[in-house]
Parts: C-alpha cells; sequence; structure tokens
C-alpha cells in the first residue's frame, strides 16, 4: 500500500475513533439540543421585552388637540392609515384627541410633561399650520402626526368616501428579485457564521484534554501526527454533519407548524443559480469553513494544557468568527469593492463571502476556484499546527510536513 493510502487509513481511524467516542456518551444529547436552550434563553427574552414594550405602551399616547369635527375625522383617518402597518409593533402609539382649551400650547406642554402618561407628541393649532410638539425619540410618529393633519384637511374638503376602487391581483413573478439574492446571500453567511460557531469550537476542547492526559502523544507515537491532525478534524465534522442531519430532518417536518409569514419569507429567498445548486454550494462552503476554522483552532488547542487556558483562548476565538461573519455579510454588499476582493481571497473569510456570493450569482466557475482555494489553506493550517505542536509540545525538531512521502511506497 502507498504512504497516501496508509496515511488515509490511519486518518480515518483517527476520525472514527473521536467520532465515536463523542457520540456515544451522554452529554452528546446535551450538546444537541444545545440550539433549544439557545431558543429557549432567546424566547424567554423576547417574551421579556416584548412585556415591556406593551406594558409602557399601554400608556403611550399622541395627542391631538382639536374640535370635535375634526376630531371624528381625524379618528376615522387615523384607523384607515394603521392599516398600512403590518406590524403594531411599527405603528405609532393609540390616538386620543382632546378638547381645546383657553391655551392650547399650554395644554400640549402640560401633557408632554404629565408623568401619569407617556405622551411623545402633540398637535394643537389650525390644521392648516399645526403645531407639533415632540420628544426626541419620536420623530417618525411627528411625521405621523403630520401627515394626519394633511389627510383629515383632505377628508373635511373632498367628504370621507374613498375616491379610488382599485383592483389587486397577486401574482407570482419567475424571476429572482434582486434584492432576494442579497437577502439570501446575507442569511446564507449568517447561517454558516452560526454553525461554525456552535460546532467548530468542539475541536479546541478535544485536542486540549487528550493533549493533558498525554493519550494524543501516544496516538502520535503509533500514527504519523498528520493523520492525528486530519483524524480529529474528520471525526468532529462527522459530529457536525450528524447534528445538522438531526434538526435539519426536524426543521423540515415541523415546517408546516411555522407562522405564514415566516414561511413565507424563507419562500421569497430565492438564489440566482437555483435553490439544488446553491444548497450544494452552500453545504461545501459549510464545510470548508469548519474545516479552515477547525485547523485553526486545531493547531491553537494543542498548545493550550489546561481547562483555563482554553477558557482564555474562547474569546479570541469568538472575535475571529464574528470578524469574518462581519466581512462577509459587508462585502457581499459591495461585491465589486476592493473589500470584496479582500474577502474572497482571505482564507478564513472566503467561505462566507463565496457562499453569498453564490446567492446572487449563477456563474459557477468561480466557485469551483474558490473551493480548490480553500482546501489548499486547511491542509497549510494544518501542517502548520503539527509542526507547532512537534517543536513546541512533542520537541522533535522542526517538524516539516513531508509532502513527497505520502506518494512514495511502503
Amino acid at each position: 500500500m502507498s504512504r497516501l493510502g496508509t496515511l488515509l487509513r490511519q486518518t480515518m481511524t483517527i476520525a472514527r475513533r473521536d467520532f465515536v467516542a463523542t457520540v456515544f456518551t451522554p452529554t452528546f444529547l446535551i450538546f444537541l439540543f444545545a440550539p433549544v436552550v439557545m431558543g429557549s434563553f432567546g424566547a424567554i427574552g423576547g417574551l421579556g421585552a416584548n412585556a415591556a414594550t406593551h406594558g409602557g405602551g399601554d400608556k403611550t399616547r399622541i395627542v391631538a388637540i382639536v374640535e370635535g369635527d375634526q376630531a371624528r375625522a381625524m379618528m376615522a383617518v387615523d384607523a384607515q392609515l394603521r392599516k398600512l402597518y403590518r406590524d403594531e409593533s411599527d405603528a405609532p402609539a393609540t390616538l386620543r384627541t382632546d378638547t381645546p382649551g383657553a391655551d392650547p400650547a399650554a395644554q400640549a406642554h402640560a401633557l408632554i410633561e404629565d408623568k401619569s402618561i407617556d405622551v411623545p407628541v402633540v398637535i394643537f393649532g389650525p390644521l392648516g399650520h399645526p403645531h407639533i410638539l415632540y420628544t426626541p425619540n419620536a420623530t417618525r410618529s411627528a411625521d405621523y402626526v403630520a401627515q394626519l393633519a394633511e389627510q383629515t384637511l383632505r377628508v373635511g374638503r373632498t367628504g370621507a368616501a374613498p375616491l379610488s376602487d382599485a383592483t389587486r391581483t397577486e401574482i407570482n413573478r419567475t424571476a429572482p428579485r434582486l434584492r432576494s439574492g442579497k437577502e439570501s446571500g446575507f442569511f446564507a453567511v449568517f447561517a454558516i457564521f452560526f454553525l461554525t460557531l456552535l460546532l467548530a469550537g468542539q475541536v479546541v476542547s478535544g485536542v486540549a484534554e487528550e493533549k493533558g492526559n498525554k493519550v494524543i502523544e501516544i496516538l502520535a507515537a503509533a500514527v504519523p501526527l498528520e493523520s492525528v491532525f486530519f483524524g480529529k478534524l474528520l471525526g468532529t465534522f462527522g459530529v457536525a454533519i450528524l447534528f445538522l442531519l438531526f434538526w435539519g430532518t426536524l426543521v423540515t417536518q415541523i415546517g408546516t407548524l411555522m407562522p405564514a409569514n415566516f414561511a413565507a419569507g424563507i419562500a421569497a429567498l430565492t438564489p440566482a443559480m437555483g435553490m439544488p445548486m446553491f444548497t450544494l454550494l452552500f453545504f461545501a462552503y459549510f464545510t470548508m469553513a469548519y474545516m479552515l476554522l477547525g485547523a485553526v483552532f486545531l493547531g491553537v488547542g494543542a498548545q493550550a494544557s489546561s481547562v483555563r487556558e482554553i477558557q482564555l483562548l474562547s474569546l479570541p476565538i469568538t472575535l475571529i468568527q464574528v470578524s469574518m461573519f462581519g466581512l462577509g455579510a459587508v462585502a457581499i454588499s459591495h461585491p465589486n469593492g476592493w473589500l470584496a476582493t479582500f474577502a474572497r481571497f482571505f482564507p478564513l473569510s472566503s467561505p462566507y463571502y463565496m457562499a453569498g456570493r453564490a446567492a446572487q450569482s449563477p456563474d459557477l466557475w468561480p466557485h469551483a476556484a474558490a473551493l480548490a482555494w480553500q482546501a489548499v489553506w486547511v491542509a497549510i493550517f494544518v501542517s502548520i499546527g503539527v509542526r507547532a505542536f512537534r517543536r513546541g509540545v512533542l520537541q522533535s525538531g522542526s517538524g516539516k510536513f513531508r509532502w513527497k512521502a505520502l506518494f512514495g511506497r511502503s
């Protein structure tokens, strides 16, 4: 058997060992259901924020100090304008009309200063030249009230009956929207970031743990260190694939239970090259992103000798991932700029950017070149990690990666 064949067999043996050691443990179930825990915390936070927002919103009003007929007309116009807001959280606060007193200006200032109710906007005076008081964070509500005064005057001149009766027909366009490509691109970048953030970090703890109990040194004595590193990388990637298969199957089965608006938003994501090819490229770029980050983390984790050092490494590792996400997200928004060129060729950001680019452009040849480029850097990062481990831990010489020896004969 050739050296390459022997290396591959040894690599797969290490990969199978790490995969089995990770999956067939009770703690793997905790890892598998980590998104449930994360989602629960997110839901609790969202419910708390929603309760706080609506709790304050019950006492929030925008006030119009107008006469009786204009007050009724304004309330009718307000009811019509609010139909334009699909989400109640985006709509202005509830409108209240007050009868003008002897000094409407003083009345308006008193409402703004009233501590028993939150009044961010007050309009008073003749609607032809109204005066609007508003707090610094209520600019949009002030604009809404100004438009409310305009439409109320128009109703007073033309009557409340509608002047237009539109016929609306919903159609499904066959060509993908330009905005849809950008949305799909950002979704791809975010998905790769989330998955690598959740899954790639386990490489660090695994190799550091085995380094601490001397297991990795025993493995290095039995098989080439290149096989150990590549095997661990493939083993943890197998765990990541199992994770994706589990949650992918679960999400497809409960997709019918999702809110209609959410399901429609997902369906509107139409990549430029079509969903089947985009799905294949997305998986390929997730693989490369995982391998690249995993190779870096493998080399870094091999230098750690305790749990404390692993914890200290968590922050820079997370910062690297967040930086690559930010770089990829900004680059796909400006695909012709210098930042996009940098993101395309920088190894750690290349999978993020190219996954987003796959949603915007139907060309395939750049992806073949990008995947080959990223694969070369996976080998480079692993070889650097092997060399650093040999010199810093095993202290066994220069640790040069002997590429020619892989293709010799045993």
